[in-house]
């Protein structure tokens, strides 16, 4: 294995990469909020970039969660006209690209961009606008999200499932539940799970990271959830010594035996307080272990990171080098809410792209 303290943050960086966990809303960039502000007249915490900057990280530096989730109340303030959801849009497919990343799944939700009289359709078309116009200028193949909020109503969340299917031919991949975990269970929302499934739809849920498995059992169990965004508070479902397993829970037993994906977010999940550290981040237990561990970023603005800067964290705390980025990527691809030929193409890609950045970088 090529160590970590030779992968150097430039291989890390041109590896190819698959992101499946990216909310749109938390990764505007500065430049694009001052503007779009100054155009709308949005009051903002400032107008300079770099105390604006320091505003929307200062929850993750401080581990607050608070102040991590008040930020989002400006970048959805930006996001409520339909040119302006498309050049986010197509800033991010931008912003990824340059990272290497090869696909992502983008999501959003949909009910947070009506302030200013847009309908559901509007506010989703606009997002699969500038999705295909970075597709086209910078070749990154992409798949949308739709995000149902948890302390919404189940008539909502229905609502937004049926986009997501009404949407499924135009790059919407599936449906997503986000928000606080804590008094808001996913059963509230089975139905509109219950119809995806019926119309064989891909489903992700946010889950087993402000609340512990009970809220992992239900996304998987009861709603029928295809991955898991986040899932560290699965530990407490296992009896752990150091790196090892000594023993495992019948739900992740049954994570394991079934190779549910989940959709691991370091920097995020320790700037939100879900984990205490990088050191006691459950993701090296779990990728080690043989659960279908992917890396993602969450949210590059909120957090100050992006899917190269998770690698490179997760190679510097867990001694990870290149073999394992290459599993990393290829379990979030083949995780992707893709169709099989699709998916099957981008594997090949993703693998001779691997194999050249071991020759270049003589690290066979």
């Amino acid at each position: 294995m090529y160590n970590f303290l030779m992968l150097a943050r430039e291989l890390i960086k041109r590896v190819p990469k698959v992101e499946l966990h990216d909310h749109l809303d938390g990764g505007v960039r500065i430049e694009t909020i001052l503007d779009i502000a100054k155009r709308e007249s949005i009051d903002l915490p400032s107008r300079d970039p770099e105390k604006l900057k320091d505003f929307f990280i200062r929850g993750c530096r401080q581990k607050s969660l608070v102040l991590y989730l008040e930020t989002f109340a400006v970048t959805t303030a930006v996001m409520q006209r339909r040119e302006d959801l498309e050049r986010i849009t197509y800033e991010a497919v931008e912003d990824l690209s340059k990272e290497n990343v090869v696909y992502a799944e983008i999501r959003f939700a949909p009910s947070l961009h009506t302030e200013r009289g847009l309908s559901l359709e509007e506010i989703v078309e606009a997002v699969l606008l500038g999705l295909e116009r970075g597709k086209r200028d910078f070749g990154m193949s992409y798949g949308l999200l739709l995000c149902a909020m948890r302390n919404e109503s189940p008539e909502r969340t229905m609502r937004i499932a049926s986009l997501a299917i009404c949407y499924r031919d135009r790059g919407v991949v599936g449906l997503d539940l986000a928000g606080g975990e804590a008094g808001f269970p996913a059963k509230n929302h089975k139905a509109a799970f219950d119809y995806m499934r019926a119309n064989n739809g891909y489903i992700t849920i946010h889950a087993g990271e402000a609340a512990g498995p009970e809220s992992i059992h239900q996304a998987i169990q009861l709603c029928g959830a295809h991955r898991i965004g986040h899932g560290v508070r699965l530990i407490e479902d296992m009896k752990v010594e150091g790196m090892r397993i000594e023993k495992l829970g019948s739900l992740s037993q049954y994570l394991l035996d079934r190779g549910v994906p989940m959709e691991m977010c370091l920097t995020s999940n320790v700037g939100t307080g879900a984990v205490e550290s990088y050191e006691k981040h459950p993701f090296p237990l779990f990728y080690h272990n043989g659960f279908c561990a992917c890396l993602c970023s969450d949210n590059r603005l909120m957090s100050g990171t992006d899917l190269t800067e998770e690698m490179a964290i997760a190679c510097e705390e867990y001694g990870l080098g290149i073999d394992d980025l290459e599993r990393i990527t290829l379990n979030a691809m083949n995780s992707a809410f893709l169709h099989h030929r699709e998916k099957l193409q981008l594997i090949e890609v993703i693998r001779k792209r691997y194999e050249q950045l071991r020759r270049d970088f003589d690290c066979l």
